[in-house]
């Protein structure tokens, strides 16, 4: 899957949290167009991610949702691995972890989460 369709994946993942999906309200949260949206959309429902009808919401399956909170789940990490443990800003944290979540391998991000753990258990 690309950044892109990650990053989308994921926005729809974070706005479902607050309800019903709306191509709107993900070309308006990421800053596109409805139709590069709905290209996305497209793209993700043949790979079995989500459902959409035209006019109708977004709906994240079963796959979908599980492949979403994997990637939630790393760019959280990141986030705060990048401001608790490397000390940078919120908002520094935030913007390289967008970009970080979809570089990293599978074995880095473990051995980066192992270290934590390690860590954690010096204080």
């Amino acid at each position: 899957m690309t950044q892109s369709l990650e990053d989308y994946l994921e926005m729809v993942s974070f706005l479902a949290d607050d309800g019903a999906v709306r191509v709107t309200d993900i070309a308006a949260r990421l800053g596109v167009s409805k139709p590069s949206v709905l290209t996305a959309l497209r793209n993700l429902e043949e790979q079995g991610l989500l459902e959409h009808a035209r006019y109708r919401t977004v709906i994240l399956t079963k796959k979908g949702a599980l492949a979403a909170a994997e990637i939630r789940d790393r760019h959280s990490f990141l986030t705060a691995f990048l401001e608790e443990v490397v000390g940078v800003s919120p908002e520094t944290a935030e913007k390289d972890a967008c970009k970080m979540e979809h570089l990293l391998s599978d074995e880095t991000l473990k051995k980066m989460k192992a270290m934590t753990r390690r860590h954690a258990g010096k204080s």
